[in-house]
């Protein structure tokens, strides 16, 4: 059963709460998110995970995973064997076709790395940081598609701030069924205007929600 909010008071009430731990999406389950080489890639590549069907834990295990096999940046990533990725990726938990996504995750990289010196920076300095054209760019590198390029402006809405308000579909999911709007915009006015950084955590938390199943929770 959705759940409402009644007044704009109990809204912002909720929105506070909600994002009250001061860290977006990624930083909740571990990653940081700032503005450099390694940490947008990274971001990168945990949407494309996150996009793909099934238990988004596992898909956080395989973006982990990454990392921890010293592939922590594009360049890396470039580097490392379709075979190292596949027993990488099986080992952290992933399904369906690793073959596949294993490619898919080389060829991003390569392609960060040949079209932006593996700094995804980069891209937004050629894009001049036109929101529809950054997301023209994002969008046209391998694996990213219009919800992959939510899920990373998503997250870096606070660094890349024209591109803001971003709200993923699961967050803007958690909103309607929580009574807190229907739209990124909506979001904005509770989180103290598009610019704030409380907007991408706000938008993170309510991801969290839809994704954990924590509407009870909030009912109270």
């Amino acid at each position: 059963m959705p759940t409402t909010v009644a007044t704009i008071e109990d809204r912002k009430r909720l929105a506070r709460r909600l994002a009250g731990s001061g860290r977006g999406f990624a930083e909740q389950y571990g990653f940081r998110v700032t503005n450099n080489p390694s940490s947008l890639f990274q971001v990168l590549c945990l949407s494309v995970l996150l996009a793909r069907r099934g238990d988004f834990r596992r898909a956080l295990d395989g973006a982990h995973a990454l990392p921890d096999a010293g592939w922590d940046s594009a360049a890396r990533l470039s580097g490392s064997s379709h075979a190292d990725r596949v027993r990488t990726l099986r080992d952290s938990g992933q399904r369906g076709d690793v073959e596949a996504l294993a490619d898919l995750l080389g060829e991003l990289a390569r392609t960060v790395v040949g079209h932006y010196r593996g700094d995804l920076r980069r891209l937004r300095s050629a894009a001049h940081r036109d929101p529809a054209r950054e997301r023209a760019l994002l969008t046209a590198l391998p694996g990213v598609d219009d919800q992959v390029a939510d899920l990373f402006l998503r997250e870096v809405q606070a660094l890349w701030g024209e591109v803001a308000p971003v709200a993923d579909r699961r967050a803007l999911t958690a909103a309607r069924r929580l009574g807190l709007g229907r739209s990124a915009e909506d979001l904005a006015g509770l989180a103290g205007g598009r610019g704030s950084e409380r907007l991408a955590w706000l938008v993170g938390a309510l991801a969290r929600v839809d994704l954990e199943g924590r509407y009870a929770e909030l009912a109270g």
